[in-house]
């Protein structure tokens, strides 16, 4: 049998509906049953996305995007253990807690490589089509059979753990997906052409220099925007960086990708937009929910600034 993405769906699905399900049960929950319902609309698109009409598969992101919107996401209250659990738990593991962290990476990365020579009866064990998501998912069940065996728990406490945590993220952790897809109806109802206009209108292009500016600085933009460099990615590619600097300037494709996206992820460094990364975090910590990109501004901004020139030297070479 080969592993396919589906399989890695349906494993997120099955996490997602028992969030959904010790959330409904969660009395100290204040909106546990539409809580319950974002996280059970969301395990249905990974369960059956792929037999539901993309129309219905819109209606469920609209409903859940105005469930959060209205406040309907909260957590409950978590019972965290004592510092002198953690410090029996921490001498008594050591540095053998590193050992399912270093596993993802790992298994990602052997599988990747040699997925090609996995194949057994003409069976390839690993989707050729998605073998590093695939990997991926295998690594994250190996490090949690890992983590099981380590701490002598049982993958029934990791499901809660993995809960107590959808819990602290809440919404914001449907946050990239939602905006990668904004990026596509972006792409598919022409920003991307709508910028090239501008760009080339109001802007003299016709200046290599200004021209890898434009780009760099616009997948910043629209990453602040956004929120998410893979939604701010096709709406500037296919405005200025295929139609100006590939076709126009003959610059090569690779590099324009990838320091394009490095540039993408600057504006994520410099925008609350990216929740996940930058209010999340301040708020685990409860410090100034803007304290995490204010720290990251300076150096979003000396990259930001390099990425000018390392596209101007580098994609035309």
């Amino acid at each position: 049998m080969t592993l396919t993405i589906q399989h890695l769906y349906y494993l997120i699905g099955f996490i997602l509906a028992v969030t959904a399900y010790l959330t409904v049960r969660d009395t100290t929950n204040p909106r546990r049953f539409s809580s319950a319902l974002f996280w059970a609309i969301y395990a249905v698109v990974f369960l059956a996305g792929d037999v539901i009409a993309p129309m219905w598969i819109g209606v469920m992101a609209v409903v859940m995007a105005l469930i959060a919107g209205f406040g309907g996401v909260a957590g409950g209250k978590h019972q965290p253990r004592t510092d002198a659990q953690y410090l029996e738990s921490a001498k008594r593991l050591g540095n053998k807690l590193f050992v399912p962290a270093l596993t993802i990476p790992l298994v990602t990365m052997v599988g990747t490589l040699s997925a090609k020579y996995l194949v057994f009866g003409g069976t390839p064990l690993l989707d050729p089509k998605n073998t590093t998501l695939v990997s991926l998912g295998v690594g994250c069940v190996l490090a949690l059979i890992l983590a099981c065996h380590l701490t002598r728990e049982t993958p029934v406490q990791g499901m809660r753990e993995s809960w107590r945590l959808t819990d602290a993220l809440g919404w914001a952790l449907v946050l990239p997906q939602m905006l990668g897809m904004l990026g596509l109806v972006f792409s598919d109802a022409g920003v991307g052409r709508a910028v090239a206009y501008v760009t080339t209108t109001y802007i003299n292009m016709d200046i290599k220099f200004i021209a890898v500016a434009v780009y760099v600085i616009g997948m910043a933009l629209f990453t602040v925007i956004m929120g998410n460099g893979f939604a701010a990615f096709p709406v500037m590619t296919g405005g200025v960086g295929v139609p100006v600097l590939v076709n126009h300037f003959g610059g090569n494709p690779a590099v324009m990708a990838a320091v394009g996206m490095l540039s993408g992820y600057c504006g994520t460094l410099m925008t609350p937009m990216a929740a996940n990364f930058n209010l999340v975090p301040a708020a685990l910590l409860e410090i100034d929910k803007n304290a995490v990109i204010k720290a990251q501004i300076p150096t979003a901004l000396l990259l930001l600034t390099a990425n000018v020139f390392i596209l101007y030297f580098l994609m035309f070479r």
